[in-house]
């Protein structure tokens, strides 16, 4: 058994790493782990010149900054309520989508879909532009591509108030998970969107 100089051995240290990493996830940072795989396989798209979609950042004002240690934003507010995740252009169309993460394995409740963020995409949808959903449902390790439009009329069909797995994987696309691109996504947005 190997000893650290603090007297701790190697397994404990290895368990104490696994109590941290298994921690509950807070409901605003839900979808994290999932931002994060689209950011790098954004990345990857960018390094390879295939498209350029970037995440939108959150608009906020801020009213405090404390610069006794550098500037550290003490006091600020969200400026408005934010529309879509991610927006860029591939083939010389627009893209706009949004992501979201449940750990749910039957659904994603609709309350997870703030309002404008549907009337923002069916904006996205009238002016000729691509919109979808990034559904992850993390418990089952499954990541869906879903159009906007699907999502749009139940919302307007009040037919529930969650989507469940079965209509999502139903009506959208499974997207593979790798290395890189960590979720390739463009894949589905080319057939989906682009044969004919």
């Amino acid at each position: 058994m190997i000893k650290y100089p603090n007297g701790k051995s190697a397994e404990s240290k290895s368990l104490g790493k696994i109590k941290r990493m298994t921690k509950p996830i807070a409901t605003g940072n839900r979808g994290m782990g999932l931002e994060e795989d689209i950011n790098i396989t954004n990345q990857f798209y960018k390094d390879k010149d295939l498209c350029l979609i970037t995440k939108r950042p959150t608009p906020i004002n801020v009213v405090k900054v404390d610069y006794s240690h550098g500037a550290v934003i003490t006091n600020a507010y969200f400026e408005k309520q934010s529309t879509t995740d991610y927006n860029g252009v591939y083939k010389s169309h627009y893209i706009d989508f949004e992501a979201k993460s449940t750990q749910s394995k039957t659904s994603l409740p609709l309350s997870n879909i703030p309002s404008q963020q549907v009337e923002h995409l069916k904006r996205v949808i009238r002016h000729g532009g691509i919109a979808f959903f990034i559904i992850e449902f993390a418990s089952l390790n499954e990541v869906y591509l879903l159009d906007a439009s699907h999502v749009i009329n139940f919302v307007n069909a009040k037919e529930g108030r969650s989507l469940s797995y079965v209509f999502i994987k139903e009506n959208g696309k499974q997207i593979k998970r790798g290395f890189l691109p960590r979720l390739d996504y463009l894949a589905i947005v080319e057939e989906l969107y682009f044969k004919s």
